[in-house]
Parts: structure tokens; sequence; C-alpha cells
């Protein structure tokens, strides 16, 4: 399924929404293909939504969760990546 948070990340100067799939990255890509995004949109496990473009993304059929419950789901479908740790020692 696809899942969209509440545009509550600040950034840039505006804020965004992360849309990602609890079922797979094809399934991710295709939508977002099929709503113009671009691919430079793509981070790790979710694209980049700016707050203008959300009710259309939910229009579109993507499902809106919290952002807890989307990192829930990502985690439990196995399509969570978290960022590489940067810096420190190496352990």
């Amino acid at each position: 399924m696809i899942l969209i948070d509440p545009p509550n990340a600040a950034g840039h100067g505006r804020l965004w929404s992360h849309l990602a799939s609890d079922t797979s990255l094809a399934e991710l890509h295709a939508f977002a293909e099929g709503l113009g995004f671009s691919r430079r949109g793509f981070d790790r496990d979710h694209y980049d939504v700016p707050s203008e473009w959300y009710a259309d993304v939910v229009a579109a059929g993507a499902e809106p969760v919290s952002s807890r419950e989307l990192v829930r789901r990502l985690v439990a479908g196995g399509l969570r990546v978290r960022k590489p740790r940067t810096g420190g020692a190496a352990r």
C-alpha cells in the first residue's frame, strides 16, 4: 500500500511529506512515476513530497498515516533503510 505522512518535515524553506510503500519499492516507484515525480525526489526508502502536493497525492490514492505509522509499516515490511552513520570512531 502507498502511504503518505503529514507535511511536517522542514527543509529548504518549506514543509515536506514522505511517500512510501509498505509492500515494495517497485510499487512506490510506479505510483510516483504515475504522478510525474522525478527519481531525484527518492531518498533510500521514500519520496520527499512538498506540502502543496499533499492533497493531490492523497486524491491519487495514497493512504494518509502519521509519521510514526509510516516508519512502523516500513520496518514491518522490511523496507526501512536507515541513513548510514557518519563520523566517529569505527566499531
